[in-house]
């Protein structure tokens, strides 16, 4: 199994999430430059990580111009034959402009950056995310950014609740999904969903800032153990078959 974490300019979180993944996980891992074309040496059940920042120092819109990035095709080929794609905060507003995720990630609804612990409830317990918490799981991880409230249509909203697609809500501390917990506005207060297929996932709070005791918090890491033990267990299942 083997992870790659896409650098794309203006990107500022990459070196965290593969110090985690590499030195906290102790996963393969590799940085894919954002004008290399091909992902051939990832497998299906390899996973694409496309981690926060300000690429293209946000210009335009968050995610809209690195969408573009000639990686980005390869990773849509990628997410299109079965690929696992992770994108968080920046990467996850690049997945939504990319049409790999649903919905937009807009101005927050106080119109400021907003940097500082949320908590976070599992809402998807199948989810490659998700999978390996306890039920009623109630995490605490760092957000940072600007345009975080997520939004859809009425109509997508009401399947996204409906095919179970939302992987997380912020909540209070003890998993109450109110509005005093929501802190940027997003709808239903959603803070992470998944393609329907379950193979590409985003979400805008940052568990690679969670992941470690020096840190005095580890809630992040058992997003990443839970994702880790989903990608283990395809690939043992995938041997089985093979066998």
């Amino acid at each position: 199994m083997k992870f790659g974490v896409v650098l794309f300019p203006g990107s500022n979180c990459e070196r965290d999430m593969f110090h985690v993944l590499s030195q906290v996980m102790g996963c393969e891992v590799r940085e894919i430059w954002h004008k290399e074309t091909s992902l051939d040496d990832f497998q299906e059940r390899d996973c694409i990580v496309l981690p926060g920042g300000f690429s293209y120092g946000d210009y335009l819109r968050t995610g809209a111009i690195a969408r573009f990035s000639p990686i980005m095709e390869a990773v849509i080929r990628f997410a299109g034959n079965g690929g696992r794609v992770f994108g968080v905060c920046n990467g996850f507003q690049i997945l939504c402009e990319a049409h790999l995720l649903p919905g937009a990630l807009l101005r927050n609804n106080n119109q400021q950056y907003v940097c500082r612990n949320i908590h976070l409830r599992a809402d998807g317990p199948d989810s490659l995310l998700s999978r390996g918490l306890p039920a009623g799981q109630v995490l605490k991880i760092p957000i940072a950014h600007g345009e975080g409230r997520y939004f859809v249509p009425p109509a997508v909203l009401e399947e996204l609740e409906a095919n179970k697609q939302v992987l997380f809500r912020y909540c209070n501390a003890e998993g109450q999904v109110v509005p005093e917990a929501n802190p940027n506005g997003s709808l239903n207060n959603i803070a992470g969903v998944r393609n329907l297929a379950g193979n590409v996932m985003g979400m805008m709070p940052h568990p690679e800032r969670a992941a470690e005791p020096v840190l005095g918090n580890t809630d992040g890491r058992l997003i990443f153990e839970s994702l880790l033990g989903a990608l283990e267990g395809a690939r043992a299942g995938a041997g089985a078959l093979a066998g």
